[in-house]
């Protein structure tokens, strides 16, 4: 199987950012924490998004206002206390999307 290129990683991010917001419409902190299978399905697409930045070339993040070790520190997280995540951490992050959203499109645009 071929790894994905860059162009492909940041797609995959875009996905898993629209999925994020797809499962959580309108989902309160509470309906959140009582929904193990939506915390799976954001953590999950979280996960994807870390491992993808990771594989974007750091000379391209670097050239666009976004602090990209944030997605790749959550990841980080995510695997190291697995069983301890925080549902608030995870809730509360989907607020953060908005920026890598805009960042990923202008490296869309601007890089490939």
């Amino acid at each position: 199987m071929d790894k994905p290129t860059p162009v492909e990683r940041i797609e995959h991010i875009l996905a898993a950012i629209s999925s994020i917001r797809e499962f959580m419409n309108g989902a309160t902190l509470e309906a959140f924490a009582a929904d193990e299978m939506l915390q799976s399905a954001v953590k999950w697409n979280f996960l994807i998004i870390g491992e993808a930045i990771r594989n974007v070339d750091q000379s391209i993040l670097d050239k666009y206002p976004y602090p990209s070790h944030i997605p790749k520190s959550f990841l980080k997280y995510f695997i190291e206390s697995y069983n301890e995540v925080k549902i608030e951490r995870t809730y509360f992050a989907k607020k953060e999307l908005g920026d890598l959203e805009d960042v990923m499109k202008s490296i869309l645009k601007n890089e490939f």
